[in-house]
Formats: structure tokens, C-alpha cells, sequence
């Protein structure tokens, strides 16, 4: 009777730690700002490499607020607005953004800005990539060497561009060679760097971090594919924005304050703006 009662209890208060952590909501991340008025943000590169925390930090001093950020790639952060676990998002996935508002849930898009992708890779190239015409060839290049490739394999923007790229290139990514992490962007760049691969990473990450990443190079980049425009949307409720100061954050980033912090970000730090604005992105937008 004793272990009959023992196991009742342990798997009452396993249901109510499920339950807890469900209405929890997703992991925050960091927050920006001291406000009364809280907004939940979800992003990838942006909020890793601190762009973020400067952008918020602005608004919330201004709007009497706090941002939340959740940390996720591009399709996760989708998900998440889609099911209302966050008020908005900031992602580089094109064809789902567009889809996201076809839908109705998803609205406010706004181009914010953009940065490119690097193939980087051992500097010896086995592959031979750096003769490469298009990132196209320079996969089809990888795949026919059966070089180490690492993919994030995500869901997140840069895993989409990625598969984009080898349908491009004819080939489907298999073997003991294509190596899946699961992981984040600087993540996945260190294990390429101290394994021996190569791996498609933003140049933001990449002039953040190529510092740490002495066994990498650039060696392949300047397809026109592979400009990585970002845009922010905000979720939607019957459909009208479902939080008005996540709007007003929106509202600041495309603003000139909020483009100049943008085009400005890293200079400092790195030498180089880590990101352009949206008026260089723009020429990219299909």
C-alpha cells in the first residue's frame, strides 16, 4: 500500500511540474529594459550576437518596457508565433514569412536589415571550393569529395537556405560526411572549426567570431543567394496585432534610430558593421 500511495504521489507531482513548465511558456533568454509592459521576441543570430539587447534596450527606455528574448532559428521562432507563445519575431525565411501572413497569423512584416553567408572551411579546401562559380557548385563540390559538411539541420533560417541550395545543386546530403548538429549558428561554427569542416555561416557570427575560429577560412561567398535578408513580424488575433507595444518595437527598428543602431552595430567591437540596414536589403527582397 505504502509504494502504491508513494507512486500515486510521484506521478501527481510529475503532472504538475508538466503542467508548471507548460504554462511557463518558452525559455527566456535575457531581458532588455525595466517597464511595466512586457513583449516576448524570438530570434536566432541577432539576440546571440548582442544587436538585440541594443535595439531593445533604446525602445524599452523610451516606451516604459521590457523585451523578453527568446532564443530560437527562424522556423522554431515561427512556430512559436504561430501558437501565440511569443508576441514576435525577428527571422531570414522568406517563403514562410510570406506564407505565415497569407495565413492571417503573422502581420506587421517590416524589413529590418540584412548580412550574408560565408561557405568557410579548412584552408587546405579538400573540396576545392574556393574555384567554385556559385554556391551551388561549391556544395556539389562538397558532396562529390565527401568533405565534412556541418548543417544545422534546424529548421532555422540558414538550415532552409542551406537545403535550398543543395536542391540547386542536384544532390541530397547523405553520408557519414554530412555531419547534423542540431545546434545554433556559433555553435555549429566551432565544431566545424575544430573537426575539420565546412559550414555555411552568416557573416555576422562569422566577423564576430572568425577570431576564435583560426582553422577556418572564407572560401567561398558573393552569390546572390546568398544575401540573407531579415524582417520582423508581430502575431496576430482575429486578425489585429496581439500586442501593441510589440508593434511600437517593430515600428522603432525600421525607424531611423533604429536603422542607424543597425548599420552600426559592431563597428565598435569588430571593425565592421555586423549588419546592414534595410535599405541595402531592399535591393535584395524578391
Amino acid at each position: 500500500m505504502f509504494r502504491i500511495r508513494t507512486r500515486i504521489l510521484c506521478l501527481a507531482a510529475f503532472c504538475i511540474l508538466c503542467a508548471t513548465t507548460a504554462l511557463a511558456g518558452p525559455k527566456v533568454e535575457a531581458g532588455y529594459g525595466n517597464g511595466p509592459k512586457t513583449f516576448t521576441l524570438a530570434t536566432g543570430s541577432p539576440g546571440e550576437l548582442g544587436l538585440l539587447e541594443q535595439l531593445g534596450q533604446a525602445y524599452c527606455a523610451k516606451a516604459g518596457c521590457r523585451l523578453d528574448w527568446v532564443k530560437a532559428g527562424s522556423g522554431q521562432s515561427l512556430d512559436m508565433l504561430k501558437n501565440g507563445e511569443v508576441d514576435m519575431i525577428m527571422v531570414h525565411a522568406p517563403a514562410a514569412e510570406k506564407k505565415a501572413v497569407a495565413e492571417g497569423w503573422a502581420g506587421c512584416p517590416t524589413l529590418i536589415g540584412s548580412n550574408e553567408f560565408f561557405i568557410v572551411g579548412p584552408a587546405n579546401d579538400p573540396a576545392g571550393i574556393a574555384k567554385a562559380k556559385s554556391a551551388a557548385d561549391a556544395y556539389k563540390a562538397i558532396a562529390d569529395a565527401k568533405a565534412k559538411f556541418y548543417s544545422r539541420g534546424d529548421n532555422s533560417g540558414t538550415h532552409k537556405k542551406e537545403l535550398g541550395i543543395w536542391k540547386d545543386a542536384g544532390t541530397t546530403p547523405a553520408g557519414d560526411w554530412y555531419i547534423v548538429t542540431k545546434d545554433f549558428m556559433t555553435a555549429t561554427l566551432k565544431r566545424a572549426n575544430d573537426e575539420g569542416g565546412y559550414f555555411m555561416t552568416d557573416s555576422s557570427t562569422w566577423a564576430a567570431e572568425q577570431k576564435n575560429m583560426p582553422k577556418l577560412k572564407i572560401l567561398f561567398s558573393g552569390d546572390k543567394k546568398l544575401v540573407n535578408t531579415y524582417h520582423a513580424l508581430c502575431g496576430q488575433k482575429d486578425g489585429k496585432p496581439a500586442s501593441e507595444t510589440a508593434v511600437g518595437f517593430i515600428t522603432f527598428v525600421a525607424s531611423p534610430e533604429g536603422q542607424n543602431i543597425i548599420r552600426s552595430f559592431g563597428k565598435d567591437k569588430h571593425g565592421e558593421a555586423l549588419y546592414n540596414d534595410a535599405a541595402y536589403a531592399q535591393k535584395y527582397v524578391d
